[in-house]
């Protein structure tokens, strides 16, 4: 079994309670390991992705809280002749990835005795979020930047959750809930806490039993906070540990121009994590100029292989009609993998699986896309 500890100084996650950050030092907490997988642990009773249960290191007793989450397409298309495969997280309950994460999230905070807490988003993460909580009968409240945008926020309203717009950009909203945070109230940051990232590494399950228990030449997602990711990453290798896999994928993370610290810090070195700006971009999903899982998914991607692309606004945009074209209504975040497929493409191992994170219908387009 995995442990969680303070990455800075060793410190365990306490039994009970849920600090989202280090009660000795201020660090970030993270499993000490990849998930344990084995295909002899599967719960095949147990509702959608939940059959993976055994890999989420839950508490004892801690509930199965659902929303249909998981089991979602992997569809295939072709660029240039190749086939090229879009694992459509899209699909799942509340329109992205992230309920991979909530369910978990939320399940161990139940674990723990917490009914109420607060969290802060750009807007995914606090739709899944109010979602689960909703269903799990956790009462929350949202921080959200002022830009988010209109379905996001009317979407959190709807599950009941009490929606705080912070004036500025994301990370207004993040300094905002970490005043509430301050005063004792339950932080339930789908980025500092690591338990979601269980979930998360579900994608990676899936893919490979989509591919015939067989994992992709190259694995392609948005980073913002950087969970996604490394989620991903750490399923391949739990798969890759337990012997189902001889290799993992070559993975390539993909940022807008205008806010791309993990970018930076790839091709710079760590320190360059701070030196990203804070612009405004079409893909509001990843616009977080502080990562707080950057440091974890550069030392991970430099030690399996792969490179971390920044696209400018303009290929966002293209990206972003030319996906609906083809069928696939995409909010502009999840349009950042089909821009660096297009730039990179050549240069992937195949087959080429992307990560399509979030549905069109969280985003009122300002601009017509011809």
């Amino acid at each position: 079994m995995t442990t969680i500890r303070c990455v800075e100084c060793g410190f365990p996650y306490p039994d009970e309670g849920v600090p989202f950050r280090c009660p000795s030092c201020g660090g970030v907490f993270d499993y000490d390991d990849a998930p344990n997988f084995s295909l002899d642990s599967l719960q095949n009773h147990l509702p959608g992705y939940w059959r993976y249960r055994a890999c989420f290191d839950l508490l004892e007793g801690a509930p199965v809280v659902t929303l249909g989450e998981g089991n979602t397409p992997l569809l295939w298309d072709v660029v240039e002749d190749q086939p090229i495969a879009l694992k459509m997280e899209s699909m799942n309950p509340s329109g992205s990835y992230k309920d991979r994460g909530s369910a978990v999230l939320v399940s161990q905070l139940l674990g723990r005795g917490v009914n109420e807490a607060v969290e802060d988003s750009s807007g995914n993460a606090g739709a899944s979020f109010a979602a689960y909580a909703a269903r799990a009968g956790i009462n929350c409240r949202i921080y959200v930047p002022e830009s988010a945008s209109g379905p996001k926020r009317r979407q959190i309203e709807m599950y009941g959750a009490e929606l705080v717009a912070v004036p500025g950009p994301r990370s207004e909203a993040a300094r905002a809930v970490l005043r509430e945070a301050e005063k004792g109230v339950p932080y339930a940051s789908h980025a500092y806490l690591p338990f979601g990232l269980m979930g998360i590494a579900t994608i990676a399950y899936e893919i490979w039993e989509q591919l015939g228990k067989k994992a992709p030449g190259s694995l392609i997602a948005p980073v913002g906070h950087g969970g996604l990711l490394l989620g991903i990453v750490r399923g391949f290798s739990a798969l890759k540990n337990a012997g189902y896999i001889g290799r993992v994928p070559y993975y390539v993370g993909v940022q807008a121009a205008v806010c791309d610290p993990v970018v930076r810090a790839f091709h710079n070195g760590l320190n360059a994590l701070n030196t990203a700006g804070e612009g405004d971009t079409l893909a509001e999903g990843v616009r977080v100029r502080q990562p707080v899982r950057g440091k974890a998914l550069v030392e991970e991607i430099q030690r399996s292989g792969g490179d971390f692309v920044a696209v400018d606004e303009r290929e966002i945009l293209e990206s972003y009609g030319e996906l609906g074209r083809r069928g696939y209504y995409v909010e502009p975040t999840s349009a950042l993998v089909w821009a660096a497929l297009k730039k990179q493409f050549h240069q992937l191992p195949q087959p080429v699986v992307a990560v399509i994170s979030g549905i069109g219908l969280k985003y009122y387009p300002s601009n017509e896309i011809h």
